[in-house]
């Protein structure tokens, strides 16, 4: 099969002819239709992600949409035939996405929203669990509850406004002036993080209360905002970056909360693999109930103009996020 293989860090990806893969017990041989492209994707490339843990030479791509060619022995609920989509590899040892055929756990894998095209599809899976396991399984955002999002109109951050209102809370959303209205467009009501300091937007949207749950995108300073941010004493401060130095004062003072998400802990240990299915399901009802759609480049890259889909998403030059189209 065709693959895009790294073999050093910092370089080009080779197209080249590997071995296709055949399906081991409790894997998924999927033909893959598209390729997702995270900013995630172009770190790994550039060797500048230590926890992603990549073993080299390797494929990568960790989100997937495609079809099933065959299912190893101990795998139910696939066939095949079955259009798919999950997050799937490209770090540790695991394939990922840029090659014609994967080889994938079945874990990890959900039957792909019949409403959603393969390219919408394969845009959902990292940036989707990232945002459920945040206001999900960490906040338990529920009806009636004020979110904050920071990064709201960014691949993590669109998909986690939508996941927060189909839930029932109301939703706000920092971005820069070019992308209030597409935050608005999503439902959430925009905050010009540009011109509006911290204080002021909790005390105009929240009375000086602050917001129930917020969700950090973004890391750095805005983790710091987050904090104060937060509703006294029952706030609770989800990051998906927080890997820097920070100042819990400014939380502790509101007798708030905090917790981290790392996405790809299940990935790299075998641990909790399921429960990365079962969420890739729950957001595919939830858009084929009309809840959730990604926001999708509409460039067309291919396996030969990989390199221009990493310059987009790297220097942000992007309308959505973008998707490498596979299949010919």
């Amino acid at each position: 099969m065709r693959a895009l293989v790294l073999n050093r860090y910092d370089t080009p990806m080779e197209l080249t002819e590997i071995e296709t893969p055949v399906a081991a017990p409790g894997q998924v041989l999927v033909k893959v239709h598209a390729s997702g492209v995270n900013p995630l994707d172009t770190k790994i490339r550039a060797g500048k992600a230590a926890h992603a843990e990549r073993v080299l030479p390797a494929v990568l791509g960790l989100d997937l949409a495609g079809v099933v060619e065959a299912v190893g022995d101990g795998v139910q609920g696939f066939a095949p035939g079955d259009e798919v989509y999950g997050l799937t590899g490209g770090v540790g040892d695991l394939q990922g996405s840029l090659a014609q055929y994967a080889a994938v756990d079945a874990r990890l894998l959900a039957h792909k929203p019949a409403s959603l095209t393969m390219r919408e599809a394969a845009a959902l899976p990292l940036v989707t669990i990232t945002a459920w396991e945040g206001l999900v399984d960490r906040a338990g955002v529920k009806a009636g509850d004020r979110v904050l999002v920071h990064g709201g109109a960014g691949g993590i951050g669109h998909v986690a406004i939508q996941i927060a209102r189909a839930r029932g809370a109301e939703v706000f959303a920092t971005g820069s002036p070019e992308s209030l209205e597409r935050i608005q467009k999503l439902g959430a009501i925009p905050i010009d993080y540009t011109s509006t300091d911290v204080s002021d937007y909790v005390a105009e949207h929240t009375g000086g209360q602050g917001f129930d749950v917020v969700f950090d995108t973004v890391g750095g300073k805005t983790l710091d905002a987050s904090f104060a941010a937060a509703r006294i004493h029952t706030g609770h401060v989800v990051s998906a970056l927080g890997w820097g130095t920070h100042s819990i004062a400014p939380l502790s003072f509101r007798g708030a909360t905090y917790s981290g998400v790392f996405t790809l802990l299940p990935m790299l240990t075998g641990d909790g693999r399921e429960h990365h299915g079962e969420i890739m399901g729950n957001a595919a009802a939830l858009a084929d109930s009309g809840r959730l759609k990604p926001l999708v480049d509409p460039r067309r890259f291919t396996l030969e103009t990989v390199a221009d889909a990493h310059a987009a998403v790297e220097t942000g030059t992007t309308a959505g996020k973008v998707v490498v189209d596979v299949a010919e």
